[in-house]
């Protein structure tokens, strides 16, 4: 088996340390991000690998490497049990070739999509002959590691990770523009992380970051109602954050349980994957299972439910006013939605395939409204913000309440 020299590896140390921190053993730097802001990207697997790659005395840290275009290999592979792993990419300029991470400024753990790098660092840990890569919550050593990759095998080189069968790599994206970092992503929920890293204990409202939003009352009242809250780890809502589509069932299914005389019960877990692209372990699954049987949601054309992408601000009203008919039909009555008041006449929706349930919602205690309140495009197609959606729902809610 062929394993890289020895000044390979003190070449390979010193171009870690001029272009970035290099990672201790422990790999426990904090990702400063917010872990809301950002959605993450399906990529080709083939494009990646994670490598145990050797620092210092008998110890390695890890290094995920992208093959960004064709043009030159950035590394190769050989050996078996472990497999080693030559950094090509050391012996030419990679810009624009291959990508590079090194500590957790470039990689982080992505878990039921929810970022968890400000809860979990990556540990390489020796266990019976081989490196087991692990994610370890830093905030409270009580919780249980995760078990991410192995390398079957052991040497002092730099040597492949394999990643366990729930593991894959996938980009960062924010506000539909690819980033250089890169996840290790499951969609398993993290021990000890609730879903969506959102607090699900109602607790003060007082964000700091709502005080001038146009919908601070009814994020308010929509956080002291239980079905949305803020985030835990710095007391704000941020309201401007696009809301995926799991999180919109998530929200709604929960708004229809403050229902007075509606009963509903949403289950814990899926019988099976409600969709393809929904596992049956994903901490959305039994949610989305319940409100597609229930019909309050639907799939695409495809069959995929596509639970990580951007809801729009038409598919927001449709959910809205499938889950008021149902509830309507849970407190015993027609499911048709009753005219409240006047239907706002909106300049971009006339040729949009909601232009009619987006008349209807409007005219259902105004739960369709112009965006931010002002003006008259509704603009169906934008990304539906966290601020919205919270009022959207409560009206909807309310409304439902009335009748």
């Amino acid at each position: 088996m062929s394993l890289p020299s020895s000044s390979s590896k003190r070449l390979f140390g010193r171009s870690i340390a001029a272009l970035a921190t290099v990672v201790l053993s422990t790999l426990n730097a904090v990702n400063p991000s917010p872990a809301a802001i950002f959605t993450q990207k399906e990529v080709e697997q083939g494009k990646f690998i994670a490598v145990a790659a050797p620092y210092g005395t008998n110890s390695h840290q890890l290094l995920i490497l992208e093959q960004i275009s064709d043009k030159r290999a950035c590394w190769s592979e050989s050996g078996d049990r472990p497999v080693a792993v030559d950094p090509l990419l050391l012996n030419f300029d990679f810009s624009g070739i291959c990508g590079r991470s090194t500590d957790s400024n470039g990689y982080s753990i992505r878990m039921a999509g929810t970022d968890l790098g400000l809860k979990y660092s990556f540990n390489l840990v020796q266990r019976n002959g081989e490196l087991v890569l692990v994610g370890t919550n830093f905030s409270d050593r009580t919780v249980p590691t995760i078990e991410i990759g192995r390398t079957n095998g052991i040497s002092d080189g730099f040597i492949k990770i394999n990643l366990d069968p729930a593991w894959r790599f996938a980009k960062r994206t924010y506000n539909g523009k690819t980033l250089g970092h890169v996840y290790l992503a499951s969609d398993q929920a993290a021990p000890g992380i609730d879903p969506g890293d959102i607090a699900t204990t109602p607790g003060s409202s007082a964000f700091g970051d709502i005080a001038s939003d146009v919908y601070a009352k009814e994020i308010e009242q929509a956080v002291a109602l239980g079905f949305v809250a803020g985030f835990k780890e710095d007391n704000t809502f941020r309201p401007q954050v696009a809301l995926t589509r799991e999180q919109l069932v998530s929200m709604v299914l929960e708004s229809l349980t403050k229902l007075p005389g509606a009963n509903v019960t949403i289950p814990t877990q899926a019988a099976s994957r409600p969709y393809p692209d929904v596992d049956a372990s994903r901490w959305s699954a039994a949610k989305i299972q319940w409100a597609r049987d229930n019909k309050i949601v639907s799939g695409y054309q495809d069959g995929t439910f596509k639970p990580t992408q951007p809801v729009t601000r038409a598919e927001l009203m449709a959910v809205l006013r499938r889950a008021a008919e149902f509830g309507k039909t849970m407190r015993g009555l027609a499911p048709e939605l009753a005219i409240k008041n006047s239907a706002k006449t909106f300049s971009d929706t006339e040729k949009h395939w909601a232009a009619s349930l987006i008349s209807q919602m409007s005219s259902y205690c105004n739960v369709a409204s112009p965006v931010n309140e002002v003006g008259s495009k509704f603009e169906p197609n934008s990304p539906t913000r966290r601020n919205y959606a919270a009022a959207a729902t409560l009206r909807m809610l309310n409304c439902v309440k009335t009748e």
